[in-house]
């Protein structure tokens, strides 16, 4: 399974497996009311309003998924560090970690986040939820474009660049894994503070960006093993771990907040 925060690709991943249960009924609810995952969440208006209704469609953006109920109802998943989701036979039993199921005639929809640094909330109304609506372009948009990525790493010019890819208000979905990769694709050392990127630098970040971004969703696998071999991410984290492009041994150190891998000869 995943070894680190669930990022663009992994939440993709997830959502994918809840999509079994469009256009079927909810037969039955079980939940951890008194769970951390459902803080701010009226549990007993989701287990009433949820229970009979149709699951219509889902939608993902960045690190978190809607799903929609008919009937005016709408489910909202954030993974946090440990969460995850997977479609089971209609006996299911939870266990422990299994914070909410939706049991259909054929299947059982499960969110299990060991962490509970994930989330579950919930909406009744006609349109999606404010929360929902966060203003932040998704990578793989038109509008996530040269000109907003110039405004955000302005806005955030002091800030080290592994730090700056890591803010989801503009680059939503990546998480830690993807950071270095893009970086390392980009040829950007990650402590470089962001205002000192040249505009080759940032012509190579914003096309690093959308690549890792694109290449992942098409990839997409229940772990980083069906990314191809040449990427930095099966390297980072092996002991004497090597540079793809020409076997140097990786340095890591902490920035932003993250422990950070790069090649001392491609991003200096």
């Amino acid at each position: 399974m995943f070894r680190a925060m669930p990022e663009l690709a992994e939440v993709e991943y997830f959502r994918r497996q809840w999509n079994a249960g469009i256009g079927h009924r909810v037969f039955g609810i079980k939940l951890h009311a008194g769970k951390r995952v459902f803080r701010g969440t009226n549990t007993r208006a989701l287990r009433e309003e949820l229970g009979g209704a149709h699951l219509l469609t889902s939608e993902a953006r960045g690190k978190r998924m809607l799903f929609r109920f008919s009937n005016e109802n709408w489910l909202g998943l954030h993974l946090g560090m440990s969460g995850k989701m997977q479609a089971a036979a209609p006996d299911f039993h939870p266990q422990k970690h299994d914070h909410l199921v939706l049991y259909q005639g054929k299947r059982a929809l499960i969110f299990t986040d060991a962490r509970q640094f994930g989330r579950v909330q919930f909406h009744h109304g006609k349109t999606a939820p404010r929360w929902w609506e966060n203003g932040v372009p998704e990578i793989v948009s038109a509008k996530f474009d040269r000109a907003f990525l110039d405004r955000f790493l302005n806005r955030h010019r002091k800030a080290s660049i592994k730090a700056v890819v890591l803010m989801q208000s503009g680059f939503s979905g990546i998480g830690n894994w993807m950071a270095d990769e893009i970086l390392w694709r980009a040829k950007i050392l990650p402590s470089k503070r962001a205002g000192k990127l040249s505009a080759g630098e940032r012509d190579e970040l914003f096309r690093a960006t959308k690549f890792v971004a694109r290449q992942s969703l098409r990839i997409i696998g229940p772990d980083d093993s069906t990314l191809p071999r040449t990427w930095l991410i099966h390297e980072r984290w092996r002991t004497g771990g090597k540079c793809p492009r020409h076997k140097a041994v990786l340095r890591r150190a902490t920035i932003g907040g993250r422990t950070t891998a790069w090649c001392p000869k491609c991003q200096r």
